[in-house]
Order: structure tokens, then sequence, then C-alpha cells
């Protein structure tokens, strides 16, 4: 087995601010920039630039339930604490995903997909529309799954490798994503590229991927086709299947093919961010090559480290209490997971990044009904990319400053060039 050494040499620019999840806890309590206002939260640049996870560190000692008055943004309560965030995931009565589980403009109104996507329905019709797609990422499909995930990985690998220096973001993280959705949807592989390439435009962009009118064609187009002619894949499941003994319309299996879509996103800054904690640990990446048997532990630190969904919302469907803070019926909740999975409270050293953490009762990947459906598959495609890294590349280091995302609604690299050495 070959050992790959991952580079400290070429980490950071000084030049570029310092990324927060690299500050120990004192630091994050003293720096002198230290921000107090929770309305930075909304703040892309706060999270791009800025230090937002000092800031919830002070919110979960001195704010931890904190209403937000409105803005362009409708009010909201803002949950900075592990133990509060959970009890929202799991009462799901009352606590709704139906009017959109992101913030939005108020202007904007509610999320269009309110009550006819997976991750915008509440029970029954949830556990309907679950139904219909489990079969695709249970513990036995992902199993299935392994050697198209595997080969996808060695494809991108080796391409970058050919190239040298590369971007872990676009060249690797963003097309094996894409590829393994892709090939549980149905998508002819002919077509990846060209997905790929608007997928990455309406990331770019900010915006719902529903908003790039050739991404609605194309699916309206293969919906057609699978109407016609089905295949064993989720997109005719989608097509054919039916909740309460009724076909989903088209709209409905093409926000859905949507909404899987765009949850590539955070699968993606879930393995870039990996990569990223690996580069900046070199220890823990030492500790992997020598023991593979650490490789579940990792996957887990990773995913609570990077918690790459900056933010979930709910809506309360009566009132409620937390902390003894009042809620009315109607408010927006606004769940801060970077912040739930930092708690002091819960992990013990939790800005320290360990692969053999244990207990790690993260909450990357939410929780209760509406717990990650992907969750299964980001985990194997984590345990491959990183496999594959030992066993294919001997040396990685970084080759130029990252740049992070600008946005309020996921975190993580928008850029991170590499240089990749053969084994």
């Amino acid at each position: 087995m070959t050992t790959t050494a991952l580079s400290p040499a070429v980490l950071t620019d000084p030049t570029e601010p310092t990324d927060p999840a690299r500050l120990t806890a004192p630091d994050r309590l003293t720096a002198p920039d230290r921000l107090t206002d929770p309305a930075r939260l909304t703040d892309p640049e706060l999270h791009a630039t800025g230090d937002p996870h000092g800031l919830w560190a002070w919110m979960r000692t001195h704010a931890p339930v904190h209403r937000h008055p409105a803005t362009d943004l409708p009010a909201f309560w803002s949950l900075t604490r592990h133990e509060d965030i959970r009890e929202v995931y799991r009462d799901a009565a009352a606590f709704s995903s139906r009017h959109g589980v992101l913030l939005r403009k108020a202007a904007l109104g509610d999320d269009p997909g309110g009550g006819l996507t997976l991750a915008l329905t509440d029970a029954p019709r949830h556990k309907q529309l679950r139904s219909l797609m489990a079969d695709w990422f249970n513990t036995r499909a992902v199993r299935g799954l392994e050697g198209p995930v595997r080969a996808a990985t060695r494809t991108v690998l080796g391409r970058a490798l050919e190239q040298g220096t590369c971007d872990v973001v676009h060249d690797i993280a963003g097309r094996l994503s894409l590829s393994v959705i892709c090939h549980i949807l149905g998508v002819p592989e002919r077509d990846h590229e060209a997905l790929y390439r608007w997928t990455n435009e309406a990331f770019e962009a900010h915006t719902s991927l529903v908003a790039h009118p050739r991404i609605v064609e194309y699916f309206e187009e293969l919906l057609l086709q699978r109407m016609e002619r089905p295949t064993g894949d989720l997109l005719s499941a989608l097509v054919n299947g039916t909740v309460d003994g009724e076909l989903l319309t088209e709209e409905e299996v093409v926000l859905n093919c949507e909404n899987l879509i765009g949850a590539t996103e955070n699968g993606r800054l879930a393995l870039i961010g990996g990569v990223q904690a690996f580069l900046e640990h070199p220890d823990q990446w030492q500790r992997l090559s020598e023991d593979r048997g650490l490789m579940p532990g990792a996957i887990e630190e990773v995913l609570r480290w990077t918690s790459s969904a900056t933010h979930s919302m709910r809506v309360a469907t009566r009132p409620y209490e937390i902390r003894g803070r009042q809620l009315a019926a109607g408010d927006r909740v606004v769940l801060w997971l970077p912040s739930a999975n930092r708690d002091e409270e819960v992990f013990a050293d939790p800005y320290r990044f360990d692969i053999t953490r244990s207990p790690n009762r993260h909450i990357a990947l939410a929780a209760g009904e509406h717990f990650c459906i992907g969750s299964t598959l980001a985990r194997a495609e984590m345990r491959v990319l990183f496999s594959e890294l030992l066993d294919g590349v001997r040396g990685i280091e970084q080759a130029g400053p990252v740049r992070r995302l600008h946005s309020i609604h996921v975190n993580g690299a928008e850029s991170l060039p590499v240089r990749l050495t053969p084994a």
C-alpha cells in the first residue's frame, strides 16, 4: 500500500484572512476584531472573510435564542445550541419545512417548491415522497453503487493528476458529486458535462437551479422520455410512482430532480472541506494512512468540521418555548448547524480536528424526519475519495490561496488549488 503524504509546505497565503476554522477557542473569544452583533450572521461577507464561529461562540453563551427583526429578510429566530437545534429537528409537527428551509428575501415570499419536493414537505406527504426515493439511497443501494463511485473517482483523479495543478472544487469534488447523482437519476453520461456546467453557473450565481432555464428544459425532456420508456433509474420511479394513489405532476418531478441535484452542493463541499482539513492537519492524514480502520471516524469528523450547510430554517406551527423565549405560530426559526457542531456542551475541545473523536454527535446531516436521505451515499463518496487519494497520490500540497463562498446558505471553499504528485 502506498502512503500518501499531504505536504504542509504550502498551506496558507499570508495575505488571506485567517480561516475561522483554524483558530483555537481562546483566539476566538479574545480576538480584537470579534463581532458580537447577531445581525452580521446574514452578511455573506462575514462567512467568506470573517469569523462567524467567533460570533456563534458568543451567541451560544449570551444569546442562544435570538430574535432578529425584519430587514429585507423576514423576522426570524436564531438558534445556536446543539440541544435546541436537535429539538427543533425532531419535532417536525411543531416546526414545518413546507414554507422553505432557507432564508429568502421577504419580497420573494415562500419557496415555490413548498409542498412539492422532499425537502419542502411535511408529514404525511414527506414520508410518501421519501418512500419513492429511499431504495436508491439505502445501504444496499449504496453498496451497489460502490463500483460506479470508484470508477468516477478514479476518472476525476486521473484527470487531476495529468494536470498536476488543479482545483479540488471544480476538477475533483464537483465532478464526482454530480456524476454520482446523475448516475442515480439516469442522466446519460454524454450529458454529464453539460449538466455540470449549468449547475455550476447556478451555484456561482447563488440562485436556485430552477432559475436556470436549460436545467429545467433538460429534465422536462428527460421526463417525457421516461414516461414513454421507463428504465430502472430514480427518474423513472418519480415519473411512474404514486402518492395517495396519484401520479406526481410534471412540476413535482422536475422540482424533485432539481432538489436532488442541488443537494450535491453540500456533498461536494463536504468532500472539499475534508481535503482542506487534512491539508491543514497533516498529522491526522498520516494517522489515517497508517490505520485505515480510522476511516469511519475520520468521515464523521470531516462532516462535523465542515458542516457545509450553514443554516436550515423551519416555521413554527404553534406557540413554542425554547430557553424561556416564546415563539409564535408562523415564526421562522433558523438553525445554525456549524455552531451546533462546535457546541462546548456536546464536544470536548470542539475547535480541534480529531479523526478519533468519540462520541461524535454532530448534526451536519440534520436529524429527525428530514435526516439527509443521501447521508449513506455522502459517506461512501468520502470513503472512496480518501481511499483513492491514499492509494494513488503520493503528495498533495496547496498551490494557492483558498477562496471561500460568499453565502449564508452553504459554507466552504469556492476555490482550493492543489498540486498532486502521483504515487
